[in-house]
């Protein structure tokens, strides 16, 4: 691939209000082969994407969002990313973005769980991520995550992740989508010394991670996304990451931790439990309700290409249903 340089917008002001970012990059290694470092989050195993509450009045929650780091910090889930796609990003202007970002980097502060923003923008807008990137260094966000500019060439995204990558000294990640090429998640990792990790949802990333870390040295983490349900293949391949929603997150990272102890049989029962319980009918909108975190008043905005998954109202029978199902079923495996 033929590239050519471009000059990076560099904020100082942002970089020396980091000084422990570049400790922090260090921890984000594939899973095989992190170790926890003190003082030093590690940015492997669950990192869930953040669900974006509302209120009856369609405001941001900023208190139910806030509760949502603190359940992950409870569970003991080594990370948290908002707002992407799960979490309905393009529905959110940005005074409600940077709201956000700052109840829940104040929320984690103190914190184990790693805080990721997001910080791509519509339309692929630079100056607007940037000041998204910008923002999170200055309020103690952990590393930022990208999705890339809707149908841009491979040049253009490279540009794209180099200034974002330069504009702070944050661990960035790269969301992959559409049809990116292996070849360009390898040449982005050699141009952007900041470039940690992608979060791999292009073609068939089970196909393709065993690629990506021949060629990049096994240096470049690569995380699940597609809503994690296949993680013992992931886990088998090498998978260093994993992003399903809050929900289960601890449950998925009890998984985790039983598969990478050696303990495949137990692994594989754990998830089964998530899938099963997955399969219950408004699961997905009501679980941080059950597990409360969330209020019954809590709301959510209709995502475009994300169907209607949130339009429909459980009545109480069906409520019931999933806290029946909760505690006789996953109780005794919850950490939160």
């Amino acid at each position: 691939m033929t590239v050519r340089q471009t000059d990076p917008r560099i904020d100082r002001r942002a970089f020396l209000q980091s000084a422990g970012a570049f400790a922090a990059s260090l921890a984000f290694l594939p899973a095989a082969k992190a170790t926890q470092t003190a003082g030093v989050k590690q940015l492997s195993g669950l990192f869930p994407i953040g669900q974006t509450p509302f209120t009856p009045d369609n405001k941001l929650d900023l208190e139910c969002l806030a509760a949502e780091v603190k359940f992950c910090n409870r569970g003991g889930v080594p990370g948290f990313v908002w707002p992407q796609i799960a979490s309905g990003w393009s529905t959110l202007s940005e005074q409600e973005r940077l709201d956000g970002a700052e109840a829940l980097l104040a929320a984690g502060k103190g914190g184990k769980t790693a805080l990721v923003i997001g910080v791509q923008a519509i339309g692929g807008d630079m100056a607007t991520s940037l000041r998204y990137a910008r923002h999170a260094v200055e309020h103690g966000a952990d590393a930022i995550i990208s999705l890339p500019p809707e149908k841009a060439s491979d040049q253009a995204m490279l540009d794209f992740y180099k200034t974002i990558g330069a504009a702070t000294p944050l661990p960035l990640i790269v969301q992959s989508s559409g049809d990116m090429s292996v070849e360009l998640i390898v040449e982005m990792s050699r141009q952007i010394p900041t470039m940690k990790c992608v979060k791999d949802e292009a073609g068939n990333p089970l196909a393709r991670i065993s690629e990506i870390q021949q060629r990049t040295g096994n240096k470049l983490a690569v995380f699940a996304g597609n809503g994690v349900r296949v993680m013992i293949d992931e886990m088998k391949l090498g998978f260093s990451g994993y992003c399903p929603t809050t929900g289960l997150s601890d449950v998925y990272q009890e998984t985790f931790d039983l598969w990478h102890t050696g303990k495949h049989k137990e692994a594989f029962d754990m998830f089964g439990r998530i899938l099963a319980f997955d399969s219950i009918q408004g699961v997905s909108q009501y679980i941080l309700v059950a597990r409360g975190v969330f209020k019954e008043t809590t709301t959510h905005r209709p995502t475009p290409g994300m169907g209607n998954q949130h339009e429909d109202k459980l009545d109480d029978a069906q409520k019931q249903v999933i806290r029946q199902a909760l505690d006789e079923y996953l109780k005794p495996y919850l950490r939160a």
